[in-house]
């Protein structure tokens, strides 16, 4: 499996024709499951041998009048969770058998600090 995650955020405020930067802060919490299958060549039948689950959540602040390589710093843990081998294999869903493109799933969102949030880019 190959998904190359390729997060990206954005300096400026998306929902106006301003490049001034205004990131603040930036909070990610992302779940995957991956699952270990065997395929029969012959019948294309697949066989769940394992399902791993596992966490990513990230927290940043960012300052963007700093200098280049100090305007984010990590806020929070360190270290992410290790992935979890489950006792129970859970079944694949369908839209799991295609090409993986976790990047399809992302969402912007802006967090303006008065008003309602927008989602600026919904997933696809």
């Amino acid at each position: 499996m190959n998904d190359n995650f390729y997060p990206s955020v954005t300096w400026a405020v998306p929902i106006s024709n301003s490049n001034t930067p205004m990131l603040t802060h930036i909070t990610r919490d992302q779940s995957f499951i991956t699952w270990l299958v065997a395929l029969n060549a012959d019948t294309k039948e697949r066989i769940v041998l394992q399902t791993v689950r596992w966490r990513m959540r990230v927290d940043i602040e960012v300052d963007p009048s700093m200098p280049l390589c100090s305007r984010a710093k990590l806020m929070g843990r360190p270290h992410q969770e290790q992935p979890h081998i489950l006792s129970n294999n859970e079944p694949i869903p369908p839209n799991a058998l295609g090409r993986p493109n976790a990047n399809d799933a992302q969402v912007l969102m802006w967090r303006p600090r008065r008003g309602q949030p927008l989602v600026v880019i919904p997933p696809k």
